[in-house]
């Protein structure tokens, strides 16, 4: 039992670095793909990102411990398991909680998820999952058999080609209860609405900014890591370059979020969720100046800084969060000073407007 959560709880948290390096691209293609970010379709992405490391760790996961390694066996005859279970089932007479019957259902439905994830998220078929299937459950069942490739001496887990096939069993399983879900919503070609302009509330604005915190710190926190890296090898000085690392990390998060909207007049955030300003009463070139400085880039660029400067970041995010709630599309700061209202990007070239 230990291993068990063991196993699901490393899958889980693998699952979620995935989900949060791939946050903001999946929502910038769900909003071009699908018109918007569906909560179904992202808690089935999320499931899919934990199910692919649940079946690495549930099956090669935990490693032996060297003093206690013992040479697993292997199965080449296809079927044995009907034999055993025919044995097994003859002895307790339970058919359907007898552990060898069990071990070999959990093994089908293992595979399931694969199929009903490739029908529904990647639009694949049937023959597709059992491709699919096969060919994972085969570099599973060989990276056991070579006891991780060369890793260990011999295998620490039973290789057992019976397993290869109930696991595309059960993905092929899994691609026809995929054809419960309705076809409108399988598959990755584009939605006939996608296209259509909806309008833009708190919660897509939200989105927005989540986008531009998420994105602006993975750019900076990568920055600062590789530089970090590179200044340890040249210096062997952890201690005296942690703060360089981290200020250019900084810098570099910022600069690129400047010229994005410098470029386009929409951060990062509003790009990927098809928002973007209307006309207001300032020029464009400082339109996007404001927008810069009353974004994400800016409040990085504030919070990086020493006190008392760094206060000003409190200041703008709590500016933020207040007039986020003062207009139903939450324009915020830079719609307020520049009266300007969001839009979605779909829509035609609307002209200024006056509060």
């Amino acid at each position: 039992m230990h291993n068990i959560i063991g196993s699901g709880s490393l899958a889980i948290f693998l699952g979620g670095v995935v989900a949060f390096l791939a946050f903001v691209p999946f929502v910038a293609v769900s909003y071009r793909r699908r018109g918007r970010l569906s909560f179904g379709r992202t808690l089935l992405w999320a499931g899919a990102a934990v199910y692919f490391w649940a079946i690495w760790t549930y099956t090669l996961v935990p490693m032996p411990d060297s003093d206690a390694y013992r040479c697993a066996g292997r199965n080449l005859r296809p079927f044995q398991f009907v034999d055993e279970i025919r044995d097994a089932v003859a002895v307790s007479g339970r058919y359907l909680t007898d552990p060898v019957v069990l071990q070999v259902a959990l093994n089908v439905l293992l595979f399931v998820p694969l199929g009903f994830f490739l029908r529904v998220l990647g639009g694949r078929g049937i023959v597709v999952a059992g491709l699919v299937g096969l060919a994972i459950s085969g570099i599973i069942e060989t990276t056991q058999l070579t006891g991780v490739w060369g890793l260990f001496p011999c295998a620490y887990r039973v290789f057992d080609v019976d397993d290869l096939i109930a696991n595309t069993s059960g993905a092929l399983l899994g691609s026809l209860v995929a054809f419960a879900v309705p076809r409108k919503h399988r598959g990755l070609e584009k939605s006939p609405d996608a296209e259509i302009p909806r309008p833009v509330t708190r919660g897509r604005r939200v989105l927005g900014i989540l986008c531009d915190v998420v994105g602006i710190g993975l750019l900076g926190s990568g920055v600062a890591v590789a530089l970090q890296a590179a200044l340890v090898l040249l210096f062997d000085d952890p201690g005296r370059t942690g703060d360089l690392a981290s200020a250019v990390g900084t810098g570099v998060g910022a600069v690129v979020w400047l010229v994005v909207i410098l470029g386009t007049g929409r951060s990062v955030g509003d790009l990927a969720t098809r928002v973007r300003y209307t006309n207001g009463v300032l020029p464009t070139w400082l339109a996007r100046v404001l927008r810069f400085l009353t974004g994400a880039g800016a409040y990085t660029v504030l919070e990086g800084l020493p006190a008392p400067w760094s206060l000003l970041s409190v200041v703008l995010l709590i500016a933020t969060i207040a007039l986020l709630f003062a207009w139903r599309d939450g324009r915020g700061l830079t719609g307020w000073i520049g009266r300007r209202r969001l839009v979605d990007d779909r829509e035609g070239v609307v002209s200024p407007i006056t509060r």
